[in-house]
């Protein structure tokens, strides 16, 4: 089946015995986001933002750890290895272990939407089995998986129209607050039956079938609006290169005075693209400290 969407997430449906090799792609088109970015006022520039820690400033990718704070101050850091070895098989699977009317999910649940694919030729089959079958039952599957760390609930629904499969995350029950509180507050009186009445006559005037392409953004048309008529009176204000390399170097030389009193590396493991042609000569002074310069290297 061709298909130029590119997949982020490969496994197996699974329903009982029934395994079929699948990819998930996303069903959002984030391209047709306006982005706006935050920019210094006087240089120009873009705004950076830098992991820091009070006391010892810029941190490391390296030094930054995930941790969970089991009390106040105090953490129980995870590692990288250690979340890669917890055994979910959610994660290499999405297992369907229901199913339900659709008319039964409260649409509050409903999170993000993605297009679900065979994998190979061979899934081809099985794959339009399920379709069909959930098609014809009027029925959603429910299972798990889990995407970028994350154990989500999910919704199989076969699309009709297209001829494909749609998995839905969920929210989890605890996810969302309680309607009933939040609506306690409202008067339980009822209303007069005539407005209600003319209500109900009003919306079946407006009532027809739904059709997205009807609508449109208005906030980001008025925004490229926006945009088209500020680049046309040339209020556009474009980033000097050499700005952006003197950012740069300010990066380099606070590197460099956190380096002070560091030994360099020796000439042997020294990278002669950014090492200076002069740099012979002292040489022989790094090979002196032994020592040092193995502690520099691990």
């Amino acid at each position: 089946m061709p298909d130029s969407s590119r997949s982020f997430w490969k496994g197996y449906l699974r329903l009982a015995l029934i395994s079929i090799p699948v990819r998930l792609v996303s069903a959002e088109r984030t391209s047709a986001e306006i982005k706006f970015h935050q920019v210094d006022r006087v240089s120009k520039q873009r705004i950076r933002y830098v992991k820091s820690a009070p006391g010892r400033g810029e941190v490391a990718k390296e030094d930054i750890a995930t941790a969970y704070e089991f009390e106040p101050g105090n953490y129980v850091f995870i590692e990288e290895n250690e979340l890669d070895a917890l055994k979910l098989p959610s994660r290499h699977a999405i297992e369907l272990t229901q199913f339900v009317d659709a008319a039964e999910i409260d649409p509050l649940y409903f999170d993000r939407p993605y297009y679900l694919l065979p994998d190979g030729e061979m899934a081809e089959e099985g794959y339009r089995v399920l379709r069909d079958a959930l098609y014809e039952s009027r029925k959603v599957g429910i299972g798990q998986l889990t995407l970028r760390g994350r154990e989500n609930l999910v919704a199989l629904f076969p699309d009709a129209k297209d001829h494909g499969l749609i998995v839905q995350t969920l929210r989890y029950a605890g996810e969302l607050k309680d309607a009933g509180e939040i609506f306690s507050a409202l008067a339980q009186d009822k209303p007069r039956l005539d407005m209600v009445q003319m209500a109900e006559d009003l919306i079946r005037t407006r009532s027809e079938a739904f059709d997205p392409k009807k609508f449109k953004n208005h906030y980001a048309a008025a925004l490229r609006e926006l945009v088209g008529e500020k680049l046309q009176k040339g209020e556009h204000v474009p980033v000097e290169e050499h700005v952006e390399r003197g950012a740069k170097i300010l990066d380099f030389m606070e590197a460099l005075k956190r380096s002070v009193g560091a030994v360099a590396p020796s000439p042997e493991n020294a990278s002669p693209q950014r090492r200076p042609p002069r740099a012979k000569a002292p040489a022989k002074r790094a090979a002196k400290k032994p020592a040092r310069a193995t502690k520099r290297q691990a």
